[in-house]
């Protein structure tokens, strides 16, 4: 497994699902984990869980200076910051564009879209002082496809995934490497809320269908090792045979 000693990560999304496994997957590997999320609880005893290489900060990512605020903060806590983990996004609420709620559909823009940018943003200046750093985003296939009720997902996730190739563009020879992760559909909540909403042929899969939240956990692992490399700018998709069987999935 990458070791990671003596390394911070930053994880946003971090109270649940694929953030809160990531966590756990980063301690494991010896890195200081920084929790990021909206809500204090979840992220309070995930840190109580990881003990004293984990703090917890809550944020609203949607506002670059809480953002740039919880970088500071992490900083502080460890002494730098060498990965960002952009994992906090939203699909609620799921509605047909004719029915859409513009307000709630702005809401996620400035999520998935906006937070992400604010991450990659705030995370910058401190990576490119200390000579290079990793910058992560979680992306998912509705990035590159259309999906029925989900025009704000899609649209978001296409945005962030072109950040990706951006920030790759721009400082890729100042040591940043900038890559996304399309994990598929995973067990989360997020899955649940999909489930519920009964919209389109991702609502209809089987639970077991999905898979669980620590193998993208352990994807991003991967990533941020020099095996990884050959990747850098694009996208990982953990759909892929040959990359599961890079991070030992298979």
């Amino acid at each position: 497994m990458t070791d990671l000693s003596g390394r911070t990560v930053l994880i946003t999304g971090a109270s649940r699902g694929i953030g809160a496994e990531s966590a756990r997957v980063f301690a494991d590997a010896g890195a200081n984990v920084a929790l990021i999320a909206r809500t204090a609880d979840g992220i309070a005893d995930l840190a109580g869980e990881i003990g004293e290489r984990a703090v917890a900060i809550p944020c609203d990512i949607s506002r670059y200076w809480e953002m740039a605020q919880a970088v500071e903060n992490c900083v502080t806590a460890f002494g730098g910051l060498d990965i960002l983990i952009n994992n906090a996004g939203v699909i609620e609420p799921i509605a047909r564009m004719e029915d859409a709620d513009p307000d709630g559909w702005g809401q996620v823009i400035d999520i998935n879209l906006k937070g992400v940018f604010h991450g990659m943003r705030a995370a910058l200046p401190v990576m490119e002082e200390a000579g290079g750093g990793t910058i992560l985003t979680v992306s998912s296939g509705a990035a590159h496809g259309p999906v029925e009720a989900w025009s704000h997902y899609c649209a978001s996730k296409a945005g962030a995934a072109m950040l990706t190739k951006c920030l790759h563009k721009e400082m890729a020879d100042k040591g940043i490497r900038a890559m996304g992760l399309s994990p598929g559909t995973v067990a989360t909540q997020m899955q649940r809320e999909i489930k519920a909403s009964g919209i389109n042929p991702v609502s209809q899969l089987d639970w077991s269908d999905h898979i669980p939240a620590d193998w993208p956990a352990k994807a991003l692992l991967w990533m941020c090792s020099p095996d990884a490399d050959g990747y850098l700018g694009e996208e990982i998709s953990l759909r892929d045979e040959a990359i599961r069987q890079k991070v030992g999935l298979l």
